[in-house]
């Protein structure tokens, strides 16, 4: 009896402590038994195409300069590669006004170009993904010019409105307060048909009408005519403008309320978009998207959803909770709105697992820290702090996708008034433009020291170079002892790791400085840390990860953390340098193994 008493109380006392004071404070991936399909907790690197590589000389990259540098990609480790609009466009926000969804822009080659550049991500192992925008078409676009006509079969493809009666007499007043993205009046008067249509970003971008059936077939046919040719998936641009509430009995659309967040009328900021964002109708058609995708029983396609909007929101993008599949990879931009060079560890924390909290189950996570349409993570965050944010976005559970030039750390290029491309500073004016300017996160991809940093043979590009572009550099940084981008592939290359693909998520705020976490599957352990500080620390990890089994195996690090690879780590005692992180390794003993030599020297010496 005495026997079988202790034997149960040293197993209670083994697994209460598993759970009080290791167990893993969220499971958070499919489990590690499923097989993995291609996209599931992936690598993806977003191009955007003019400035990726320019192959003919004319300072604009195209599809055959990415063909030229493919190997690179797949050299990175990444899995899939999500290419911005290259299908016809006049160009007015470069690619995002489309005049033809199933033609390639002239000024990025042919579709033989791209079939070609499909064939040889295919022979890479890579996986296309192509940028859809579906809100909006160019004012060039057949349909829209059909409509003004009053065509009866593209009549309604676009939202069009008589606009109020003017009491000055003369031409009709808009409808209604909406402003658009870009500034201004959301309406814009056709004298042609005698109406206003409704754009929520540029003019020359009529929002199409999801509550015509007839748009609905025409888009879902678009999917096809790509996915036919073999693409991979998709990144849906804007979803959350893709319906606006359905007008009134007399065919009205409400006001929107102040915001409160400025006091320029003129500005989006000005109003609350309770109208024209986030309507229930988005997250249907999501699932309509997703049903078209699945079509393709050959190999699985996936959708990335790109939609700034609440965290309530975003999860409604996975589905709808019954079964009913919508996108794989609803972007996460809660770390790349909410913080700054001055966020501390516990706001990045907090952040993180806010988020991780709501991911519905069966499903992944994904990290974005940025794109073509906001700062550089170095001009954002800070350039001293590369590494460290490229080891979280790697090391987090689930998905991550980098910007190009993020894994060289490619800062912020400037850009003059004259210099200006981007339509949403042009709107504005020098003193203010460079507040919203997308350009700088734009300039021409850093691959040499030569002229134009190896991007282009042409006198000039179509925007400047970034200056430090003989510091920061691909070729540079290949031939250095240690440098971002070989940290950043190390990091990819980890990531690819069953641990790291599927292990379990526990946390830590060890200091206001430092937030560690535990990735485990099994009895391996990997252990990130992450000083945000500005001074170098002592920590305790033995302290919050009571299952560490002796020293650490450092894999990887910062590169101005001043530890070298391979190094041991005493797991109570290391020091972290200031805006540096860490990835390290442990393997320990498995907890049933454990309680199995227990009970075996129980009934040996009892």
């Amino acid at each position: 009896m005495a026997k079988t008493t202790i034997l149960l109380l040293i197993i209670a006392i083994v697994g209460v402590s598993a759970k009080v004071f290791d167990a893993p404070s969220k499971v958070l991936t499919e489990k590690a038994t499923r097989k993995r399909q291609w996209w599931q907790n992936a690598n993806y690197y977003q191009i955007y195409p003019r400035s990726f590589y320019d192959s003919d000389g004319d300072g604009v990259g195209d599809l055959r300069g990415i063909m030229q540098k493919a190997q690179y990609l797949k050299d990175l480790g990444m899995e899939g590669v999500w290419l911005s609009p290259i299908m016809k466009s006049p160009m007015v926000d470069f690619g995002y006004d489309i005049s033809d969804f199933r033609d390639i822009d002239e000024t990025f080659g042919t579709m033989q170009d791209f079939d070609n550049l499909l064939a040889e991500f295919n022979r890479l192992g890579l996986k296309m993904i192509l940028d859809f925008v579906p809100n909006h078409t160019s004012d060039k676009h057949e349909w829209f010019l059909k409509s003004v006509e009053r065509d009866p079969e593209y009549e309604n493809f676009y939202i069009w409105h008589d606009g109020l009666p003017n009491p000055a007499g003369g031409q009709n007043l808009p409808p209604n307060n909406w402003v658009s993205n870009f500034r201004f009046s959301a309406w814009e008067w056709n004298e042609k048909r005698q109406q206003y249509y409704y754009h929520a970003f540029a003019v020359q971008q009529p929002d199409l009408n999801y509550r015509e059936p007839k748009v609905v077939a025409a888009m879902k046919d678009i999917l096809r005519f790509w996915l036919d040719k073999g693409v991979a998936g998709f990144r849906c641009d804007a979803v959350y403008h893709l319906f606006e509430v359905a007008p009134d009995s007399e065919g009205n659309f409400p006001d929107e309320p102040p915001s409160g967040k400025c006091d320029d009328p003129e500005s989006f900021c000005y109003l609350n978009h309770i109208y024209v964002t986030d309507q229930d109708e988005t997250y249907k058609m999501i699932y309509e998207w997703r049903q078209v995708l699945d079509e393709y029983k050959n190999w699985p396609r996936m959708m990335m959803t790109e939609a700034y909007t609440s965290l309530a929101n975003i999860m409604r993008y996975y589905g709808d909770g019954f079964g009913i599949l919508g996108s794989q990879i609803p972007f996460n931009f809660e770390l790349l709105t909410k913080i700054n060079a001055n966020s501390d560890a516990g706001d990045i924390k907090s952040i993180v697992e806010g988020y991780l909290d709501h991911i519905p189950a069966n499903n992944s996570g994904n990290w974005v820290l940025g794109n073509h349409d906001q700062k550089r993570i170095a001009s954002r965050l800070g350039e001293s702090r590369i590494d460290l944010y490229n080891i979280l976005l790697q090391m987090l559970p689930g998905h991550a996708i980098t910007y190009q030039g993020e894994e060289i750390g490619m800062t912020d290029g400037e850009i003059s008034w004259e210099d200006t491309k981007d339509p949403l500073a042009c709107f504005t004016n020098r003193t203010y433009y460079n507040e919203v300017s997308r350009d700088p996160a734009r300039t021409p991809f850093q691959w040499n020291s030569d002229k134009n940093a190896g991007f282009s043979q042409a006198s000039s590009t179509w925007l400047p170079m970034a200056k430090n572009y003989e510091a920061v550099n691909v070729e540079k940084e290949s031939a250095a002892e240690n440098s971002h981008l070989k940290i950043f592939k190390k990091l990819v290359e980890l990531k690819k790791n069953e641990v790291l693909r599927w292990g379990d998520y526990k946390s830590a705020l060890i200091n206001d400085q430092v937030y560690a976490f535990r990735r485990r599957l099994g009895n391996e352990t990997y252990i990130i840390a992450l000083n945000f500080g500005k001074t170098s620390t002592t920590i305790d990890l033995k302290k919050n990860f009571p299952s560490l089994k002796g020293n650490l195996k450092l894999v990887v690090a910062s590169l101005e953390s001043g530890m070298k690879d391979g190094a041991t780590l005493d797991s109570s005692k290391v020091t972290i340098s200031a805006e540096s992180g860490f990835v390290a390794y442990s393997k320990g003993t498995k907890m049933a193994i454990s309680v199995f030599l227990i009970i075996f020297c129980l009934f040996k010496f009892f």
